[in-house]
């Protein structure tokens, strides 16, 4: 599976501000490949904004359709009115990997429920407008063992089609690269094998 994450480096973050009936409305959004990086980024926002009226999340730990590494809150606002919208709007992006605090500064004028889910939605919303992303690519592991005198060869293969080499292992008899292939392909090395005219072999990491 291909899917995009923000391009953000850890404990960095995006942001953006609306204004709504004098209320202020602070998105920060962040990669969050666990959890753990959502609870790091509402820690930095509460303790940079402590006199915040509410701080209220929404995140996916994972790809896109994630139903297990979720969740959202609404941190004192009407219940479902500013995490489930947060929420849904990050579910709409086809984003993975995503996390996002909304730092509500009350303005002194009651939006309602429908105004709150449309600021806080509009929040996020903005704040994913210039968001740099990235691909990530799930893979497989697959060691590749071949003798010495090949393997520079077989290193500027991978090179070449964007196959990372994650591990080498050296012993007498040879070399053990271990190569991440993309999940969503099948396995196809005749055009290294092609290229090297050996033999060699490749298994599927367990």
């Amino acid at each position: 599976m291909r899917y995009r994450v923000p391009d953000l480096a850890p404990l960095d973050d995006h942001r953006a501000q609306i204004e709504v009936e004098k209320s202020q409305f602070l998105a920060w959004l962040c990669h969050a490949p666990s959890a753990a990086e959502m609870a790091t980024l509402l820690e930095r926002a509460k303790a940079a904004h402590p006199s915040a009226s509410h701080h209220c999340t929404a995140f996916i730990a994972g790809p896109p359709g994630e139903q297990q590494h979720i969740g959202f809150s609404d941190d004192g606002e009407p219940g479902s009115t500013a995490g489930r919208p947060m929420f849904q709007v990050l579910q709409g992006s086809g984003l993975g990997e995503i996390g996002c605090v909304v730092i509500r500064y009350f303005g002194g004028t009651k939006l309602g429920t429908g105004g709150l889910a449309r600021a806080y939605a509009q929040a996020v919303s903005v704040a994913l407008e210039d968001l740099a992303t990235r691909e990530v690519v799930e893979r497989d592991a697959y060691t590749l063992s071949l003798d010495f005198a090949h393997e520079a060869q077989a290193r500027a293969w991978c090179f070449e089609r964007g196959l990372p080499v994650l591990d080498a292992q050296y012993a007498g008899d040879g070399v053990r690269l271990t190569l991440g292939w993309p999940r969503d392909e099948a396995l196809d090395i005749t055009p290294l094998e092609n290229r090297l005219r050996t033999r060699f072999d490749v298994t599927p990491d367990t």
